[in-house]
């Protein structure tokens, strides 16, 4: 028993200064690589990746990659073989993801289409070319709840005509007849919004552009996508 005993305690100790180790590696890589690419750009983790010797490198939202001595950067994608899995993919998808219910609706415009069983959250700039592409696109979803969160990022006349659509008796209205059938908003603007709101929003999460689409898991898509893909997510999701 006491060699039992013995045993494990070694078997636990080793384990612990493995762990150790590790933690001092990731440090002390961090530390080295932070130096080389500036203060400007900050590292938020470093980790091993499935690759022995290779280290995964959380820099904001992106994930890159570098060896134990920090004298290279890795970009590029990490597959693996035997089961096909986009490690590196899945890996930014986690990373881009939100919680759903730190939405709130009250700050965004709202449609319900048919029963509106399926949701959808949009950040969209009125002044956006794609944004409008992916509206007109969008037309065609029945049984939907859109929620369009207004983030006026690409002039100040984004602002004004957020404003405008905001204030308008009908804003959702107001906001299709501009983005599809090219009506301009006018009337008053000095109402509240919520664009502050929406913006520092945007800011905490990392939108940095417009359409950015998400959907009830947390799952972000960015740009213009097609309807498609968005039945297609819509039905991993059942």
């Amino acid at each position: 028993m006491n060699k039992l005993f013995s045993t494990l305690t070694l078997t636990c100790a080793l384990a612990l200064s493995v762990g150790i180790v590790h933690a001092q590696s990731e440090q002390q890589i961090r530390s080295d690589l932070q130096k080389k690419i500036g203060p400007n750009t900050k590292i938020k983790s470093v980790s091993l990746s499935p690759i022995p010797g290779i280290y995964e490198v959380l820099v904001g939202n992106d994930v890159v990659y570098t060896d134990a001595n920090s004298k290279y950067l890795i970009q590029g994608e990490i597959i693996e073989l035997a089961t096909g899995k986009n490690i590196t993919e899945q890996k930014q998808a986690d990373l881009n993801r939100i919680k759903w219910s730190e939405l709130n609706p009250a700050n965004a415009l709202k449609v319900v289409r048919g029963n509106g069983s399926r949701q959808l959250a949009i950040f969209s700039d009125p002044n956006c070319g794609y944004c409008k592409r992916l509206e007109k696109s969008l037309q065609q979803l029945d049984n939907v709840t859109i929620y369009t969160y207004l983030i006026p990022i690409l002039s100040p006349d984004s602002t004004q005509k957020s404003k405008q659509i905001w204030c308008s008796a009908d804003p959702q209205k107001t906001y299709i007849d501009w983005m599809v059938n090219g009506i301009t908003p006018s009337g008053k603007s000095d109402c509240a919004t919520p664009l502050d709101k929406n913006l520092a929003f945007a800011k905490t999460y990392g939108i940095t552009g417009t359409p950015t689409i998400f959907f009830i898991d947390g799952s972000r898509f960015p740009g213009a996508v097609q309807i498609t893909d968005i039945e297609k997510k819509f039905s991993s999701l059942k």
